[in-house]
Order: structure tokens, then sequence, then C-alpha cells
């Protein structure tokens, strides 16, 4: 089988990842969505339809075919077969006779509430493999060493921003939360100051009070810290330090099973 040609401007990417990121900034919002998508998860833009693949990413088929010729292919079906090779490449068969792990979680024609699990059992282990100790390493004693620590996390993130607040508090840890633009909250950004680590939670496309607290953060000198479950985000690229998690799900809502699992070692490592 011959290799997939990438488009000549892709020229000097050693895959499609690479090019995509390095042509992130030139995108429109609706084809950033797409480009974080297909960033973080290969495996599934490899095999899904240009449909399929929309409706993960929040938008429509029309704008992934565009993403796919503003990448310089003709369209999704050559922006699909650069994803294949990539996956392929990334994914070698291992050598005969070599245990590949334990036996899978369940059988071939799981249920939908067997899928679910076994998506978050993945998501688990895929934010274990993704995320480099010295980055958490960096997060724990940033948390530490703050004299006070915001959590911006709103609407299906709120949840998460007010359990990572009260595992701090637990922990003697001066913790707040801004959760939506209330009066309230936008007087917690005010507050923002050099001894500040402020810790904006993502999923897919960031709200833009989390933008404005990283933004408000880095013009005062406090810490920032992003926790996000694409690394191309907004909000991790306003983070000193950042941290990912896998998100992936056959449900009609993101997992949040690997988030948990990392906003729970991040208070483990505090302690």
């Amino acid at each position: 089988m011959s290799r997939t040609l990438m488009p000549p401007a892709a020229q000097g990417h050693q895959t499609l990842s690479a090019y995509i990121s390095s042509r992130f900034d030139e995108f429109s919002r609706s084809q950033k969505d797409v480009a974080q998508y297909v960033v973080d998860h290969l495996e599934e833009v490899a095999f899904h339809t240009a449909e399929e693949l929309a409706r993960r990413a929040n938008t429509s088929s029309s704008t992934v075919v565009r993403f796919s010729q503003a990448l310089g292919f003709e369209g999704f079906p050559e922006l699909q077969d650069a994803a294949r090779d990539e996956y392929r490449q990334s994914h070698r068969p291992v050598a005969a006779g070599v245990d590949t792990g334990a036996a899978p979680l369940f059988s071939l024609d799981h249920s939908p509430f067997e899928a679910a699990v076994a998506a978050d059992h993945v998501n688990v282990e895929e934010t274990a493999r993704r995320v480099s100790r010295a980055d958490v390493d960096t997060a724990v004693e940033a948390i530490a060493a703050a004299e006070r620590v915001l959590v911006v996390g709103t609407d299906q993130m709120a949840f998460f921003a007010s359990y990572l607040r009260h595992l701090l508090m637990l922990l003697d840890v001066r913790a707040e939360i801004a959760a939506s633009p209330s009066q309230e909250g936008l007087s917690r950004l005010g507050r923002i100051d050099a001894t500040t680590l402020v810790v904006g939670l993502s999923a897919g496309r960031p709200h833009p009070m989390v933008v404005r607290a990283m933004k408000l953060a880095r013009h005062r000198g406090a810490g920032t810290l992003a926790i996000a479950d694409a690394t191309l985000s907004e909000v991790a690229k306003l983070a000193s330090c950042s941290l990912y998690y896998s998100s992936n799900s056959p449900a009609f809502v993101r997992s949040h099973t690997g988030l948990l699992s990392l906003i729970q070692a991040l208070a483990h490592g505090v302690y």
C-alpha cells in the first residue's frame, strides 16, 4: 500500500497532527473546533464519517469539508487518509507471541451501558498516558505555593470546579470558585493578583469567562493552570502549565471520568 501524500503546504511536517498544530491560529472559530478534535482524537477521525466527526466537534459537516480544504486536501476523504496513515504509524502491530495485556472488559456485542463504561475506562488510561510527570509536579507545586487558588469553570465544568475547591479546602488550601459571570464571580476575577493561582477548567470550546480569567491572570502576573480536553484549547495556550484529559464517549455528552481522576490525583499530590 502506498503512503498517503500530504498537501504540498505540509512539507516539513512529519504528521497530520503536527501540520494542523502549526496552522491552528489561521483557522476560523468553527474550524478550530474541528482542529482540536482531530489532533486529540485521531483514531476516531481515521474511521468516522464527516457527519460523525462534525457531531463530535459540535459543528457542521460542511465545516469539516472546508477545514479539510483549508489544509490543502481536496476534501474530507483525503484528510481521513492522512489521519489513518498517522494512526497506523503510531499503532504498529505488536510482535507475535507478545502479550498485549488484559482481556477486553466486555464482549463485542456490548450494550450501550457497557460501551459507556468501557469508554470511561479507556479515558482514564489515555489521560494517564498523556499527562507528564513534570507537568503534574509543576501543577502540584503551584497549588501548594499559592496564597489563593481561584478555580474557574462554568456550565458542566462548574461541578468539577466546586469539587476541586472542596478537596483543596480539606487540605487547608485557600480556594474559591468562579462558576458563572455573575457579580460575585466577576468580583473574584477582579481580586486576581500575583499571589493567586488561576485554574481554568475547559471541555470543548472554552467559556469566554474562563478565557478572560486566564488573560487577566497573565496580565497581573498570577500563576495559571489549565485542565482541558483539547491540547490546542485557547485556555491551555494561555496557561503557564496545562494538563490534558481524555473525554471520548459514545454517548450524547462528553465523558468526565478522566477529569475526575485528574482532579483527585492532583489533590492527593498536594496532600
